[in-house]
Order: structure tokens, then C-alpha cells, then sequence
């Protein structure tokens, strides 16, 4: 994926990627995520994500929100356990209204105590929302149980109590130890000549002040293994099995990517959904993910059922996992799951904010952006007895968590 980049003094890097269309979008990506926060500080990177909205130092809340919702542009932003995203899209003409508003809330955001107060009873709501979705909450909590006490297993969102405890103090001192210049990239995908958009990035980012604060990030161990039963007030029972899988480093990160795509990725025709849902009729949602982190991973599997057949579900899912854990793919197997997971991801990039994003990511972690041929060799250099050896690595038994969300009696 051809760009061009323009690196600050600060260490702030511009990337920018040409595409012939009227609409912009653009990205600051901040490597602070939720993994980053202090022992009972649990959503506090979100909470700081919400905030950046609401004052700077010379805008406020109704300015910030306006700024570019009133020439027709989204402006959102969203966290994760290792990043926090802000991004917009908008017409052309309007990039240097975008990185004006980017560096004012990013660098200039005054937490005042009544805004503060008013977005915690947000999050407040927010948080009861999700727990009331137990296809959402039960990922967070399978993901809690495979790190346990670890922060990479924590909620983004934080706990009530947590979020009750979160001072303006905390927020500052987050942003001055994470928010480190030389873990941001501006990402712009339009059409500009690069002169412009380095230009712009000078303007506006080149005076922050340099902020190179080593992260010191711990890698989790997962120690923690077997069954578990939750009891709730729901109608189906919900479950999710899984493990840990490999970091976005990972030598055979292409290939688990490659198997999960052939189980549970997206489309109708993967093996999950043929077995369980269009075969049996058991399932209405079935699916299975693989998240890479920078030092480790989560590979699981969700479905939700009535509670009568989730033991018949769950062993089929086993059934599916064993084969692929015995049987080598076959040429034509493996040939049409590699043109299948290619052309899936050669059509989102027709999403250019997704892909704006993506590369930002890679050039975080990887100081690269993979073009869609190097991508597509990658994949295809797989063999199937590299899936096979993956198959009996990631999918072994013995070394999975399943967690049960079960209606009580």
C-alpha cells in the first residue's frame, strides 16, 4: 500500500495515502490504549477519549462538536487495549479545519471538573448498557479469565467503581506518560499533493513539545484453563471458547488469520456456519476471532443457543477444531481459502477509513506498511502443513478457556 511520509522533530510522523476521491479521511492514532492504565484505573483511556470533546483552551463543547459536523463531516474516535483513535471524514477543502481541530483536542483539552462529572454519569450508562448484551459482555469476561490480573484482560470501559474514582489528575498524568510523540501518526487518505499535507502537519503539529516516555508494558501470562459457568437473567445461554494465539509479530500471524477465516471469518460459506447453523439449525449467531496484540494474542469462538442445545453446539464446535487439528487441507482446499480471504481483504480497502487506520497501525508496530501484493504473498506462501501445525498448536484442547453465560433456574 504505496504512501509517503513526513516526519516531525517530535517525533510525529504524517502519513499520507493519494486517492482520487472527493472525501477525506483522516486519523490521529495515539499508541495508549486501555493496557496502559494503573492497577484500579480501569477505563480511564476511554474515559480521556470521551473528554477530548468537551474543552480546550479555546474552544468549547458546542464549538468542538460543530467544527466539523457543520460542513457535513463525521468526527469520531474510539479505544482500544493498545491504541486511541480519533478520526473524521470530510469534503476536501476542509483538511485543515480537521488537523486544527485534531491538535487542539489531542494537546489542548482542559478536563474541567462539571464536564468531567457529566461524561462519568455517560460512561456510567454506557457501561450498564453493555451489561445488559451478554454477546458483548461475555468476551470481555472470557478475555478477564485468560488474563487474569492482568490489564490486557480488563474491560475498555472500566468498572462502575472504577469510573467513580478517575480525577481530572489522573487523566493528565495518563496523557504525560502515554501520549508520547513518537507514538503518534497523523494518517490522511485523499487527494492532495504530499507538499500540502506535510505542510499542514508541520503548521499545526510541529511546535508540541517532544515527549519520548518509554512505555513499560508487561506481557501477560495466561494461567488459567478449563470451564466456567456464569448464572444470569437471560433467555439463551451464551458461550465463548478460546485461548491465547499468537502477537502481531507472530511468524504464523498470516496463517492463524488464514485459519480463522476458514472457520469462523466472515461470510456464510465458513465452516462453523455451514455446520452449526445451516446444517443443525442450532445457532442464529456463530462466528470466530482472532486479535493480535503487540505480545500476545486471543483466539475464541462465540456462538449464542437455547440453553438445551448448547451442549450438542459446543460439541460440534470441537468436531470442526479436530478436524482441522487431523486433517492436512487439501490442494483445492487450501487454494480456495486463500482466494477467498484475499479478495475479502482487497475489497476492504475499499473502506478507506478502515484502511487508513490499518496502515497507521502497521506503521506503529511494525515501522512498515505491507502493499496488497506483499500482503497477498504472505497468504499465499502458506502451507497446509503450516495450518496443520497451527490447527494443533492454537485449537488444543487441553489449553482453552470456555466460559458459559447460562439462564438461571
Amino acid at each position: 500500500m504505496e504512501y509517503q511520509l513526513h516526519t516531525l522533530t517530535n517525533g510525529i510522523r504524517i502519513m499520507y495515502k493519494h486517492a482520487p476521491s472527493a472525501i477525506t479521511h483522516c486519523c490521529l492514532l495515539v499508541n495508549a490504549g486501555s493496557r496502559d492504565e494503573l492497577p484500579q484505573q480501569e477505563g480511564l483511556a476511554h474515559f480521556i477519549e470521551h473528554l477530548l470533546f468537551k474543552e480546550t483552551e479555546r474552544r468549547g463543547t458546542n464549538q468542538i462538536l460543530n467544527r466539523l459536523e457543520v460542513i457535513g463531516a463525521d468526527l469520531n474516535a474510539y479505544t482500544t487495549k493498545e491504541y486511541t483513535c480519533i478520526h473524521a471524514s470530510f469534503l476536501n477543502p476542509y483538511l485543515e479545519r480537521a488537523i486544527d481541530l485534531f491538535e487542539d483536542i489531542v494537546f489542548h483539552s482542559t478536563f474541567p471538573e462539571d464536564e468531567l462529572e457529566k461524561e462519568r454519569g455517560v460512561i456510567q450508562d454506557e457501561i450498564a448498557s453493555y451489561l445488559d448484551q451478554p454477546e458483548e459482555a461475555i468476551q470481555d469476561d472470557f478475555e478477564e479469565l485468560l488474563y487474569k490480573d492482568h490489564p490486557i484482560g480488563k474491560n475498555i470501559l472500566g468498572t462502575t467503581e472504577s469510573v467513580n474514582t478517575l480525577t481530572r489528575d489522573d487523566m493528565q498524568q495518563f496523557i504525560a506518560t502515554n501520549y508520547n510523540t513518537n507514538q503518534m501518526i497523523f494518517a490522511v487518505i485523499g487527494d492532495y499533493d504530499f507538499k500540502k499535507v506535510s505542510k499542514l502537519g508541520d503548521k499545526y503539529f510541529g511546535h508540541i513539545a517532544a515527549n519520548y516516555t518509554e512505555k513499560k508494558r508487561v506481557t501477560p501470562i495466561v494461567n488459567v484453563y478449563g470451564k466456567h459457568v456464569s448464572q444470569k437473567q437471560i433467555s439463551q445461554t451464551h458461550c465463548v471458547m478460546g485461548g491465547e494465539a499468537y502477537s502481531s509479530s507472530h511468524k504464523d500471524k498470516t496463517g492463524l488469520l488464514l485459519l480463522n477465516n476458514i472457520l469462523g471469518g466472515m461470510g456464510m460459506s465458513n465452516r462453523l456456519n455451514l455446520e452449526i447453523r445451516e446444517k443443525y439449525g442450532i445457532a442464529y449467531t456463530i462466528e470466530s476471532n482472532y486479535t493480535a496484540f503487540t505480545d500476545t494474542g486471543i483466539f475464541s469462538i462465540y456462538f449464542g443457543t437455547d440453553a438445551e442445545k448448547s451442549e450438542k453446539a459446543a460439541k460440534l464446535v470441537h468436531k470442526e477444531l479436530k478436524k482441522l487439528r487431523d486433517n492436512q487441507l487439501g490442494t483445492l482446499q487450501l487454494h480456495q481459502a486463500k482466494q477467498k480471504f484475499i479478495g475479502q481483504i482487497a475489497l476492504a480497502e475499499e473502506n478507506r477509513m478502515s484502511l487508513i487506520i490499518s496502515m497507521a497501525k502497521s506503521l506503529i508496530d511494525f515501522n512498515y506498511v505491507d502493499t496488497l501484493p506483499q500482503l497477498f504473498d504472505k497468504i499465499n506462501n502458506v502451507t497446509a502443513s503450516q495450518l496443520l501445525d497451527i490447527s494443533n498448536e492454537i485449537f488444543d484442547e487441553s489449553k482453552m478457556i470456555t466460559l458459559l453465560f447460562e439462564p438461571k433456574q
